[in-house]
């Protein structure tokens, strides 16, 4: 690897505490999860795409291999690029010094001819640095609309895995488990209802716990099936 340059993160995206690997159900996706732990040491693959469709946990995992990074001394970034491609490609500039860049929602720049050419050139340089470069998105490299054929090939160079989606009785338990470690406690009942009333998807489940945990702390009451009801309209 060569030597590193002076870069100073020109951009503060925020990572959420609780997404780590000790709290991500990795049923069905062991695989996934120990290759972006191994790459979020600097003893994997240099390039790693992953996808799965909204709410399987690919926001999560980038963040927890940031977290991952930190206690070993990685300089790692997070970039959502839905919330960040109004700045334009030029955001990448000077990144590919980090250790680990991971790179949110492709898909969100794909068809965007700035975009795609920032991102081209990134990965050759990150390439050359001999640094990590994990990219997510919900749809496989070949079905992401990618104009620009040379960053379209690119995306497919390294491991490339689908995450996959956690059967209900998994996201019981992931369910339970978020909202233990917020403080909450609330029966199976509720838990089975928030699964089957509310979104499935699991960001939108976490959200909407910690709009309960807010609830339920100004109310001083607690969670019931009639408490989330009225608190949500469900």
């Amino acid at each position: 690897m060569t030597s590193k340059q002076p870069f100073q993160l020109p951009l503060s995206v925020s990572l959420r505490d609780d997404a780590r690997f000790e709290n991500y159900y990795a049923q069905g996706n062991e695989l996934v999860c120990a290759s972006l732990k191994e790459a979020a040491n600097g003893n994997g693959e240099q390039f790693t795409y992953i996808w799965g469709s909204e709410g399987v946990g690919c926001t999560h995992l980038l963040q927890a291999v940031c977290h991952e990074a930190d206690p070993v001394g990685r300089s790692a970034a997070y970039l959502p690029l839905d919330e960040l491609k109004q700045m334009g490609g030029g955001i990448l500039e000077g990144m590919e010094y980090l250790d680990l860049v991971c790179i949110d929602g492709i898909e969100s720049v794909a068809g965007n001819k700035a975009w795609e050419e920032a991102l081209f050139h990134f990965f050759n340089r990150i390439r050359e640095q001999g640094n990590t470069l994990i990219i997510a998105s919900t749809a496989a490299p070949r079905h992401l609309g990618i104009n620009l054929p040379d960053l379209a090939s690119r995306l497919s160079w390294g491991m490339v895995f689908q995450v996959q989606a956690l059967n209900d009785e998994v996201k019981l338990k992931a369910i339970k488990t978020k909202a233990s470690a917020r403080g909450l406690q609330f029966s199976d009942e509720v838990a089975r209802f928030l699964l089957h009333h509310a979104s499935r998807n699991m960001n939108d489940l976490a959200c909407l716990l910690d709009t309960l945990d807010r609830a339920s702390l100004s109310a001083q009451r607690k969670i019931t099936i009639p408490f989330v009801k009225e608190v949500t309209g469900l």
